[in-house]
């Protein structure tokens, strides 16, 4: 039994490596713009944005199931609903991400006038 945990978690690890490496080529194609010194150096931000905007799927198709109440209990007789920590997380995080994308945007030449879609817009709206 414990041999096939471990596949399904190695199986759902791949799946999210996998699904990061296609965000990180998403978020290149319209940073294509940046100078190639200066996307090597925040590459490790473009790793960072795109596990956030993986993550955060993730979280809000946990959150679509599991509610975003969850009951507790302290001690015996203390029963109670709290705010999920799935929530918390995924609030703290997509402002790190709208943080972090911006930081990227802000590194494309000022001089053209062009609007990207990053999908940020439709990633909220489908919440």
């Amino acid at each position: 039994m414990a041999k096939n945990t471990n596949d399904n978690d190695l199986s759902k690890k791949l799946a999210k490596e996998k699904e990061i490496k296609q965000e990180i080529t998403r978020i290149n194609g319209f940073l294509k713009e940046i100078e190639p010194k200066i996307k090597k150096g925040v590459k490790s931000l473009i790793d960072n944005v795109a596990y956030m905007a993986v993550t955060l799927r993730e979280l809000r198709d946990d959150i679509n199931q599991e509610g975003v109440i969850t009951e507790y209990q302290n001690g015996e007789n203390q029963f109670g609903t709290k705010k999920s920590p799935k929530v918390e997380i995924y609030n703290t995080m997509v402002k790190n991400y709208t943080s972090s994308f911006k930081t990227l945007l802000d590194l494309l030449p000022k001089n053209k006038e062009q609007i990207i879609d990053d999908g940020f817009e439709e990633f909220v709206e489908s919440k």
